[in-house]
């Protein structure tokens, strides 16, 4: 019995999807819940199990593909597929040597094309695949300079030049609708909010006393490592509880005041940059700050992060640091009107009680809608970050 495999319900504000990747081709046997093809949206990726056991029969929907809600997606055939060794047994028998000599006549009869490579020639792109065959070219023969060792253009006609001109390799990729959606959301941030940067620097070291005296207590009692990142929400917490414009947003003509601190912290993942919520984090302990970022990472790596982990939040952090980032202004997360940058830690001479001493120091930015956010709180706003940061114990002692 034919079973049709359709485009799920998809999240609220989504209007359609594309196919990102079959995981099966027709043919190939499947389990019931087994993940058939994953849909790619604004946001999140969805995986679409397989309704029934069965052998999937058809594809309706190719990679690449926009679908809507509802749309068929393809055909699966209920029922088990059979096995490899089942369909050899009722293939009549035949003489081994019969058939190797049939295949030598073969190989005999069959034209040589100059020992083109065909299985090669699949992998190529169209105008590299055009090439090859106007001029008849051995495919695998000519080293690829394309993403995975991929054959481009550019390849074949520096082969047929004989690599006497360096190479000159282009590859046109279409846009995920992540990458997609944050450009649009990049832009959308320039052309509505004023915003403006503002700087400090904290020195880190009594947080790096405090992490390496206790990290390993820390791990051993809440199952989950001490991490700089959630120093940096609690100090941010106590900050905009402090100054609350720097955690509201614009509606229309009106500010608002949010009561509670939403914080989003971005995370880098192979499809593009993604922001989820720590939900009421100024209620929450530096370990489950840290069992939340953990969760969300390992979410990321996934590619399980789900749409309502992304909606909402009233302010974000992020830590460029990791890649080696010394300085930068961050753009806004619409409709957020603040994000704090953090950076590289770099041990850098500074003067302390009159004397030059080496500290761990690290650069934080401020970017902000300078429409609701004065200069004067955004500065405000960074002190008290750098003070709570530089000494945390009266920080987590709420002093």
């Amino acid at each position: 019995m034919s079973v049709e495999v359709k485009v799920p319900n998809l999240p609220e504000s989504v209007s359609d999807a594309t196919v990102a990747k079959w995981h099966k081709k027709p043919g190939d046997s499947i389990a019931r819940d087994e993940n058939l093809v994953d849909l790619e949206t604004d946001k999140v990726v969805l995986e679409v199990p397989a309704p029934a056991d069965g052998v999937l029969k058809d594809i309706s929907a190719e990679e690449g593909a926009t679908v809507a809600e509802g749309e068929l997606l393809g055909l699966m055939e209920e029922g088990e597929a059979p096995a490899a060794d089942e369909e050899k047994d009722d293939e009549p028998a035949s003489d081994d040597t019969g058939d190797k000599g049939k295949k030598e006549e073969s190989a005999d009869k069959a034209p040589s094309s100059k020992g083109r490579d065909r299985s090669a020639e699949k992998d190529l792109p169209p105008s590299a695949r055009r090439l090859v065959a106007e001029n008849d070219l051995d495919a695998g023969s000519i080293e690829g300079s394309g993403r995975g060792g991929r054959v481009t253009k550019g390849d074949v006609m520096k082969h047929m030049a004989g690599g006497a001109t360096g190479p000159r390799p282009e590859e046109r990729v279409k846009m995920s609708r992540l990458r997609s959606r944050i450009a649009e959301r990049m832009k959308e941030a320039q052309n509505t909010a004023a915003i403006l940067t503002s700087f400090n620097e904290v020195n880190l070291k009594a947080v790096m006393d405090m992490r390496a005296r206790y990290k390993e207590d820390f791990q051993q009692q809440h199952g989950v490592k001490l991490g700089f990142m959630s120093f940096f929400v609690k100090a941010c917490c106590e900050a905009l509880q402090k100054h609350p414009v720097v955690n509201a947003s614009v509606d229309g003509e009106e500010i608002v005041y949010h009561g509670y601190q939403d914080i989003g912290i971005a995370v880098s993942t192979d499809r593009g940059l993604l922001v989820p919520i720590l939900r009421d984090a100024h209620r929450m302990s530096l370990a489950e700050i840290e069992q939340g970022i953990a969760d969300y990472a390992d979410k990321a790596r996934k590619g399980a992060i789900q749409l309502e982990d992304l909606q909402g939040g009233t302010f974000t952090i992020t830590n460029g640091g990791v890649f080696g980032s010394l300085l930068s202004t961050p753009l806004l997360n619409m409709p957020q009107s603040a994000i704090l940058g953090m950076h590289t830690i770099k041990e850098r001479p500074i003067a302390e009680n009159g004397e030059i001493v080496i500290r761990p120091m690290m650069y934080i930015a401020l970017s902000y809608d300078h429409r609701i956010i004065d200069g004067k709180d955004a500065v405000q706003f960074l002190v008290a970050v750098k003070e709570a940061l530089e000494d945390p114990a009266r920080m987590l002692l709420g002093l």
